[in-house]
């Protein structure tokens, strides 16, 4: 496959970035996306350019560090999978594929396709665990917890925290990452001890941080890559309503 690639160039936050075309021959459509810019930047690197910054690290989609934005879609054209899971065969031959970096203003670029996605870390640092002492390991069964429930907990844990939820957004919201991180530990008993105070903490985080509203366009759940289901928001506003509710009022 002999394809073009047209790719943001922008070498700090602080600097003004492009589109920058690049030609890219003979690529097996059997290779991963993140092999073909792989191929790429060696080429690049032999002619003595700069070679292009992209975030990867498991290449399993698992840890959900290779977001890129590839013709108009968070991690490609196929759906859940991530960047590193994506093939070539999966683009025509002749094809100009264009690349770019997650758009939203919590996530600022740091070089070229590598975005600060650190602004989810303190959402997940203002509540997204549980705190209060457990004591021993428990065996499995000692709490026992309805298998639908369980079930639910596991999808919302799915969640890799990727961003392609905000990038999707026309809002850069970031209430399906919250949700799902919300949800995890709601439907299990564990997490009910903190549950009123976590979910208050997370979204007024998410709000200080500059993260849009929701406005119900369900980009995000066809956008992720693990397939997080938009219940989780519905879950998570009766949650934070219900905190509202029992919050005790100021004299």
């Amino acid at each position: 496959m002999d394809l073009t690639l047209k790719i943001w160039r922008q070498a700090s936050a602080n600097d003004k970035g492009r589109f920058v075309s690049y030609k890219v021959n003979n690529v097996s459509a059997d290779s991963s996306f993140l092999e073909m810019l792989d191929v790429l930047n060696e080429d690049l690197v032999i002619k003595g350019e700069d070679p292009v910054a992209f975030d990867h690290d498991c290449r399993e989609g698992i840890c959900g560090a290779c977001s890129l934005y590839i013709n108009g879609r968070p991690h490609g054209p196929d759906r859940g999978i991530t960047t590193c899971q994506m093939h070539m065969r999966h683009f025509k031959d002749g094809e100009t594929i264009t690349i770019e970096p997650w758009r939203a203003k919590p996530f600022p670029v740091i070089k070229d396709l590598m975005v600060d996605r650190s602004a989810f870390d303190k959402i997940i640092q203002a509540g997204g665990f549980i705190s209060v002492r457990t004591g021993g390991v428990p065996d499995a069964n000692a709490i026992p917890i309805p298998k639908r429930d369980a079930d639910l907990a596991m999808d919302a844990a799915a969640c890799i925290g990727c961003g392609a939820c905000v990038a999707a957004c026309k809002n850069a919201s970031a209430m399906l990452f919250v949700a799902a991180k919300v949800s995890q530990f709601a439907l299990l008993p564990q997490g009910r001890v903190e549950a009123k105070e976590r979910v208050q903490k997370m979204v007024a985080k998410m709000d200080e941080l500059g993260f849009g509203n929701c406005t119900n366009t369900y980009a995000c759940e066809a956008e992720c890559p693990k397939e997080i289901s938009v219940a989780n928001i519905a879950r998570m506003n009766r949650e934070f309503l219900v905190a509202k509710v029992a919050a005790p009022k100021d004299k």
